[in-house]
């Protein structure tokens, strides 16, 4: 833990003098939520797209262009040094926080979407050839599936899918049974987005690597609501963003294996990312600038150091139960409403509730409840195949963080029985 991130952690956790999580006190840090929406106080529910920002993400952003703009790791006056400065001490927070064995081994990416195009365009395409098989699960993100079609496409390889249940979970030894000679690759998600299934990952891990298959982890619905220890998991690669975590839009990470990326070829090129340029031949960077081309937005780095920070400060395990318990309150509060069928009843779940209501189009329950200040989000939220399999076009999605209430469910339960009104 950095020292910014133990000053954080002692001053910051939000534990009453009874032990209660002190929720109040962490809403107070997050200036969006104290607004008004259509006449009505806003309730936010719609963290899995993205999570509001505290004071202190904003503020780091704003010290930053306020007094150390510049660009990073090729100036040697003052503010360059200052950015750089503060820009890889980011990078050791993100370490930190994942338990990566090296610095060297956290890349800065635009998000988890450009992470896992990172791995599928340079390990991919390295490792993959014809005949290949890469092994993903029915419950993945777009972004998960897309860059693997595109991948076997061109290497005209098979893409292989690991069912889930009618709950929405894995079926796990089918997942092991597709583990085959051919396979070069997993790429699986950790928490599913449209179900908010918690997947048994280090199980999954184990399986992978009994074959000799390297394992990608989509993050991006795991990071905010539980502990990642990539050791512990010893996963191949694992990608977030930090949008879902608290902070800025347009950043992320990917952390890889050390001895994996060394391996790698860079993902693309130009300033930055090269150790020397002839005409004749170029040499690459060092871990992990080869994969860093250009001028890295700066800004956005820095506010994930301090969203990480935040989220330390607050203490993971703080958080879950948090959020464990705001869940398991909905899904009994809104499973009781008639009409009602929850989508993704996993045992093992992470602050997410999609429904649908009978004969109720959820862009109509999404528009209602917005009529009220109640943010949720609808669609297929970039899972189709997940509707398809659940035999739905899309589901309306609540998705807690730790700054939501007990209140705000009592909110939203008033305005799905106020949606059956409309349309009764």
């Amino acid at each position: 833990m950095t020292s910014a991130a133990r000053k954080l952690d002692g001053e910051k956790r939000p534990v009453s003098a009874t032990g209660r999580f002190d929720v109040e006190r962490v809403r107070a840090d997050f200036p969006i939520l104290h607004q008004k929406v259509h006449g009505h106080p806003l309730v936010y529910l719609d963290n899995a797209a993205t999570s509001q920002k505290p004071r202190a993400v904003i503020d780091a952003i704003t010290r930053y262009y306020e007094g150390s703009n510049a660009n990073v790791h090729r100036g040697v006056h003052f503010l360059s040094e200052n950015a750089t400065e503060e820009y890889e001490a980011a990078r050791l927070t993100v370490q930190e926080f994942l338990n990566a064995a090296h610095s060297r081994e956290i890349v800065f990416v635009r998000g988890t979407t450009e992470g896992i195009n990172l791995v599928a365009q340079t390990f991919g395409r390295a490792q993959v050839q014809a005949g290949d098989e890469v092994l993903i699960t029915a419950m993945e993100h777009h972004s998960n599936i897309v860059p693997w079609q595109i991948l076997c496409d061109e290497k005209r390889a098979r893409l292989r899918v690991a069912s889930i249940n009618d709950q929405g979970e894995l079926l796990l030894d089918e997942f092991a049974n597709l583990l085959g000679p051919r396979t070069k690759l997993a790429a699986v998600t950790h928490v599913s987005n449209a179900l908010g299934t918690i997947n048994p990952l280090k199980r999954m891990i184990e399986m992978a690597h009994s074959r000799n298959v390297p394992v990608l982890v989509d993050g991006a619905q795991a990071v905010p609501h539980m502990k990642v220890d990539v050791q512990d998991l010893d996963c191949d690669f694992y990608t977030f963003s930090g949008h879902k975590v608290y902070g800025p839009t347009g950043i992320g990470v990917l952390y890889g294996k050390a001895t994996l990326l060394h391996a790698m070829p860079p993902y693309q090129s130009g300033g930055d990312m090269i150790s020397s340029v002839t005409f004749e031949k170029t040499t690459y960077n060092q871990l992990p600038y080869k994969f860093e081309a250009g001028t890295p937005h700066i800004a956005r780095v820095i506010g994930l150091g301090a969203a990480l920070q935040y989220v330390d400060g607050l203490g993971m395990e703080n958080i879950g139960a948090h959020e464990h318990d705001l869940l398991a309150y909905a899904t009994e509060a809104v499973s009781a409403i008639p009409g009602v069928r929850l989508i993704g009843t996993a045992k093992e779940k992470a602050s997410v509730l999609s429904f649908v209501i009978e004969d109720i189009h959820p862009h109509d329950i999404g528009t209602i409840l917005d009529q009220q200040g109640i943010a949720i989000r609808t669609g297929h939220h970039c899972s189709q195949p997940v509707m398809e399999r659940f035999g739905v076009p899309a589901t309306a999605r609540a998705s807690f963080a730790v700054y939501n209430t007990r209140k705000e469910v009592d909110a939203l339960v008033r305005g799905i029985e106020k949606v059956r009104q409309v349309f009764a």
